[in-house]
């Protein structure tokens, strides 16, 4: 590299370093500068990272004055963070720069004296490589720079012959027209396009002074193969990170969370309050409300879920908690029967030692894992972690309605196990499971249970996701009967106007299926209802339609469930029965039939992402009695303790499970106590929702 090269190379890495000032001040007077006052700074630092929250190292950072009275530029490190020290205060604009990634620009950052300007960077991929370049040819190669000299070429003769240049004239000829109000750009490389740059004429050094007028005319732009041209400017698609090519807030069971509140390259926060007040028109004395997930209490103000948490991430390296309480921290355990320790209501088997129950109660989430790099992403994780089974999510707060139809309330709210998420493409995943069992802690009998989900969504309005269950033992004392599943699910959105002013911004509809049986051990699922019949037919259908800018939202749907067996009817909490124990008063034999069909029509006003305020009217309907009546599930002077057993109307245990001796036993008590249970029930419920 011949000495005049060599310093321009070293003139333009001091301006892109911000000393363009003090240099051309020294070019332009050879007098010293006068002392000018010091300047309270600031500083500006970030991180650059992709869609998934991976760093992108090796970025070029260009921090542009807004006025163009400056520019700065780095290179962000391995862990994606980057800085500027000693920046003047104003309005600057960040603009961030990566192989394979499309421009990230911030407008505008305000930077204050004396304190950290904050300003991190989300780097997306073009959304696709297309171009129209002709094939090389020798028309097309450039004229040679014998002939022809760019903007930088003059400037460069000029000042090295003494004369003044304005910083202006420097900088646009150097960093390009945009100097002043843009990033300046990363060196040429082969997927750059390149652009001819306007023909000056030589100067003359004999006369010096320029050359006779030539014929001004721009040097044709070099070509290079199509495969390998650069997509044109558009707006920032991701298609490498799973599903991130569109935007799926609209889904069923999904957050609509567009943004997250506070992030940090090390841990991504999760908080969750959800607030309700219930009315059950059966007016149960007791306040209680039966066969439900989602409701609990009736005629008063409870709150559901109150969640602290989030998600780590370093290097690959995965972890997520999300701590439960709230209604769900004592209702969501009670339908584990895996961790009963020991013979309760007939039900023998048992799993020993440890109260499993009150060790997890209070996490609703909790794994750590490994991120692989492989094709579009490969996680291994292990813990616990929610089901998809149902396609309402476990948190209300995602969900189109509050209270979901049978089909999702009696499915599986989470897994205990090992969990691997392959995505061969950034619109399919495939997820196999290998866990303790359906919603238990602990593995019941002999081996555990596999699954897995089918994710597809090849389009932002459509999305197709199946899930199997098979091979668990899931019954305490019944070692020999083997369950199975299929759950499947499809969601549409059919209209989408978001610029439709105060009128319809969105409609879409999901509709759910569900099949099963439990075989073995006596069981059969096609057998008739005397030889042991245990199966389970279910569907439910939604549909929703927002409008003013999706601020506003009604939902309207139901399903029904046919479940013989009652394998999985939730336990009426009769005498504070829970699932291990079971209920004299609710036998879940084989054979004996649960039909049941529901419908809701809910309102929700979410001024926030953040934040959903909701009103819902329901009704549902049992074939059998099943749903608390005006004098409720609980016997005189509250749960006893025992709710195997009959009750007398006293309140005290009749000790035994046959209803001849149970009469017997409370013939001098008043008589055998019997729950007020119908076959309808009608509620109305208001509630507030956050996640942050």
């Amino acid at each position: 590299m011949n000495a005049e090269k060599f310093i321009r190379r070293l003139l333009i890495s001091v301006l892109s370093a911000g000393l363009a000032i003090p240099v051309l001040f020294a070019a332009e007077t050879l007098a010293p500068a006068a002392e000018t006052p010091k300047l309270a700074l600031g500083t500006i630092v970030g991180i650059v990272r992709n869609p998934a929250k991976v760093p992108v190292g090796g970025a070029t950072i260009t921090a542009a004055k807004v006025d163009g009275s400056g520019i700065r530029a780095t290179i962000s490190g391995s862990d994606g963070v980057y800085s500027f020290a000693d920046v003047v205060p104003g309005a600057w604009s960040i603009t961030a720069q990566a192989d394979g990634y499309s421009d990230a620009v911030t407008a505008s950052l305000d930077v204050v004296a004396g304190k950290a300007a904050r300003s991190d960077v989300v780097m997306t991929m073009p959304a696709m490589i297309s171009s129209t370049q002709p094939a090389p040819s020798a028309a097309a190669q450039p004229a040679q720079a014998s002939s022809v000299l760019t903007p930088a070429d003059t400037v460069w003769s000029r000042w090295s012959r003494g004369e003044k240049v304005a910083l202006d004239e420097i900088k646009g000829a150097f960093l390009g027209p945009q100097s002043q109000t843009a990033s300046l750009k990363t060196p040429a490389t082969a997927f750059d396009k390149p652009a001819a740059a306007p023909a000056v004429p030589l100067p003359n050094p004999q006369a010096g002074g320029p050359a006779p007028a030539a014929t001004e005319k721009a040097a044709p732009a070099p070509t290079i193969p199509e495969a390998l041209q650069a997509p044109e400017a558009t707006t920032g698609v991701d298609n490498v990170t799973p599903f991130a090519y569109g935007d799926f807030t609209w889904l069923n069971g999904t957050p609509r969370n567009k943004d997250t509140v506070l992030d940090t390259k090390f841990f991504t926060p999760e908080v969750r309050f959800d607030t309700h007040f219930m009315e059950d028109f059966n007016q149960p004395t007791d306040h209680t409300i039966v066969g439900a997930t989602e409701s609990f209490r009736s005629g008063e103000f409870q709150i559901e879920q109150a969640s602290v948490g989030g998600d780590f991430h370093w290097q690959n390296v995965r972890g997520r908690i999300l701590f439960m309480q709230g209604l769900f921290s004592t209702t969501t355990p009670r339908n584990d029967a895996s961790s009963a320790t020991g013979s309760n209501g007939g039900n023998t088997g048992g799993v020993g030692q440890w109260d499993l129950q009150s060790a997890y109660k209070y996490v609703s989430e909790a794994y750590g894992g490994y991120h692989f790099n492989v094709n579009h992403g490969l996680n291994v994780d292990a813990g616990i972690f929610v089901s998809y089974i149902g396609l309402f999510s476990y948190y209300n707060f995602d969900n189109w309605t509050y209270q979901p139809s049978y089909v999702s309330s009696n499915t599986p709210w989470f897994f205990n196990g090992l969990r691997i998420q392959w995505f061969p493409t950034n619109k399919l995943k495939i997820e196999p499971w290998v866990i303790n069992g359906w919603q238990s802690y602990a593995k019941f009998n002999s081996h555990v249970g596999l699954g897995g989900q089918l994710l597809w969504m090849p389009t932002e309005k459509f999305k197709l996701v199946a899930n199997q269950y098979g091979f668990g033992q899931d019954n305490l004392g019944l070692p020999h009967t083997e369950r199975i599943h299929t759950d499947d699910s499809i969601e549409y959105r059919y209209y989408n106007n978001p610029n439709n002013g105060m009128g319809l911004s969105k409609m879409a509809f999901s509709l759910t299926a569900d099949a099963g049986t439990q075989y073995g051990g006596g069981l059969c699922g096609t057998c008739g209802p005397s030889s042991g019949k245990e199966s389970f037919v279910g569907w439910m259908l939604y549909d929703r339609l927002w409008w003013s800018h999706d601020k506003y939202a009604i939902t309207l749907g139901g399903g029904e469930m046919s479940n013989w067996g009652r394998y999985l009817t939730l336990l009426p909490p009769i005498d504070g029965a829970w699932a291990s124990v079971g209920s004299v008063y609710f036998p879940e034999l084989p054979g004996q039939r649960a039909h049941m069909w529901d419908s809701t029509v809910t309102f929700q006003y979410m001024p926030r992402e953040y934040i959903t305020w909701w009103a819902e009217v329901g009704y549902r309907h049992s074939d059998i009695p099943y749903f608390a009546g005006r004098h409720g599930v609980t016997p005189p002077g509250g749960n006893n303790g025992l709710p195997q057993y009959y009750t007398c109307m006293t309140g005290a245990s009749a000790m035994t499970a046959d209803p001849t001796a149970a009469a017997t036993a409370c013939s001098g008590a008043g008589g055998v106590w019997y729950p007020d249970l119908r076959r309808s029930e009608t509620k109305l419920s208001v509630g507030v929702m956050v996640k942050f």
